[in-house]
């Protein structure tokens, strides 16, 4: 059998984790095994972080929305018990963003809502 010469792959290999694991502090991008830790854990917490982010804007859209929903004298609960009886599919990301942007739609909105509880 043939003799692997493993120089080129390896060095491929090294420079790829180096190359993630730029602009991190210390032996953090300069010592391999160090190297391979930081990097191996940054890709978990990014990985798991990228759900989170979601849960993350929807607790913010729906902290808008109630805040929104309660200066047109209901909680959130209600208005989103209320849109859901008057077949107003409309989803909490847009709903957040009328409360800011366009607060007469939102209210109008919340006025079906209202009308339906």
């Amino acid at each position: 059998m043939a003799r692997v010469k493993r120089a080129v792959h390896a060095r491929k290999k090294k420079n790829a984790f180096f190359k993630a694991a730029k602009g991190y502090r210390g032996g953090r991008s300069r010592l391999l095994r160090t190297v391979k830790e930081a990097v191996d854990r940054a890709r978990c917490y990014a990985y798991r972080d990228r759900k989170v982010r979601k849960r993350d804007f929807r607790s913010l859209w729906i902290v808008r929305i109630n805040a929104a929903a309660r200066i047109c004298g209901m909680t959130y609960s209600a208005l989103i018990h209320g849109l859901k009886l008057a077949n107003v599919e409309m989803d909490r990301k847009t709903l957040a963003n009328l409360a800011i942007s366009d607060f007469d739609a939102f209210k109008s909105i919340a006025d079906t809502a209202k009308a339906k509880l």
